[in-house]
């Protein structure tokens, strides 16, 4: 999992880092926290209003500081995602509708 906290050039940004760095020490994961400060890097990502926040590349919250507790619960249903789904069971064909009952 990557984390970018996006935005260096007010407090309001420093925070969401602060913020986020300590939501994965909450959450007792092993991750380093990017704080991203490089305008042309934010902009490239689409962002266009700081702070931000990116996981895995994609932006959760764009131009408002998040708690603590807001980050975790972004991270929480981001790894929710990224965690395969089991297959459902199908006929040979999948397309009969049997649900592999025959």
């Amino acid at each position: 999992m990557k984390i970018q906290a996006l935005g260096g050039c007010c407090a309001r940004s420093t925070q969401n880092y602060e913020h986020a760095v300590e939501a994965v020490k909450k959450l007792g994961l092993d991750i380093t926290v990017e704080h991203v400060k490089d305008t042309n890097q934010i902009m490239a990502m689409g962002v266009m209003a700081t702070p931000a926040l990116a996981i895995d590349g994609q932006i959760v919250s764009m131009g408002r500081l998040l708690s603590t507790e807001q980050i975790i619960d972004l991270i929480q249903r981001s790894s929710k995602k990224a965690a395969p789904q089991p297959k459902e069971e199908s006929c040979c064909c999948g397309s009969c509708g049997c649900d592999g009952k025959k």
